[in-house]
């Protein structure tokens, strides 16, 4: 989803346990760790847009 609308390569890093950040030029912009879910489609989108 993000490749197609960005037109971006995407890099999945392997984690252990049950990490998944998302992280945009090296900063981070979403942490399941630290808000407890994964985030919508929607708001992926808008949160590599910023």
């Amino acid at each position: 989803m993000v490749k197609e609308k960005f037109k971006t390569n995407v890099d999945l890093v392997a984690s252990s346990g049950g990490v998944f950040e998302i992280t945009v030029d090296d900063k981070l912009v979403f942490s399941k760790k630290k808000e407890g879910r994964f985030p919508t489609d929607n708001e992926l989108i808008k949160l590599v847009r910023k």
